[in-house]
């Protein structure tokens, strides 16, 4: 019988990573985003960004046709945002986030991770959501 003890990833590499992997989800033409909202060691909740329920995915990036920047007028882009979704997803099944932490993983077209943070609009619904900490 060996002793010899297998070193653990961190708490907060264990929940990136699996961010990562929701990230993979998205069916986004131009960045994939992935959110997990983690509470006493808990995921209660994941997102990633993409059109809402039952609406079709893109088939090109509205947003790269009009030559737009990130975080340019997102208001075009039919997408609902990782974060929020991670809300939405925690509403639609009763659960409670108020103290939660969200991590977000982003990803470019190549699958490199970027490092995101929320965007004014997901920082206001995060808050209003009682979200007390955003890992990025």
């Amino acid at each position: 019988m060996s002793t010899k003890k297998t070193k653990r990833i961190s708490k907060k590499s264990y929940y990136f990573n699996i961010a990562r992997e929701v990230a993979k989800r998205s069916p986004c033409l131009r960045r994939k985003f992935g959110a997990i909202i983690v509470r006493d060691d808990v995921i209660l909740s994941t997102g990633y960004n993409g059109p809402a329920r039952g609406e079709p995915h893109c088939e090109k990036c509205i947003r790269d046709e009009l030559g737009k920047k990130h975080k340019d007028e997102y208001e075009i882009c039919p997408a609902v945002h990782a974060e929020e979704n991670a809300i939405i997803n925690a509403a639609r099944n009763g659960i409670c986030i108020n103290d939660g932490t969200l991590y977000l993983v982003g990803l470019e077209k190549d699958g490199t991770v970027i490092r995101t943070h929320p965007c004014y609009r997901c920082t206001r619904a995060l808050n209003n959501a009682g979200i007390t900490g955003i890992q990025i």
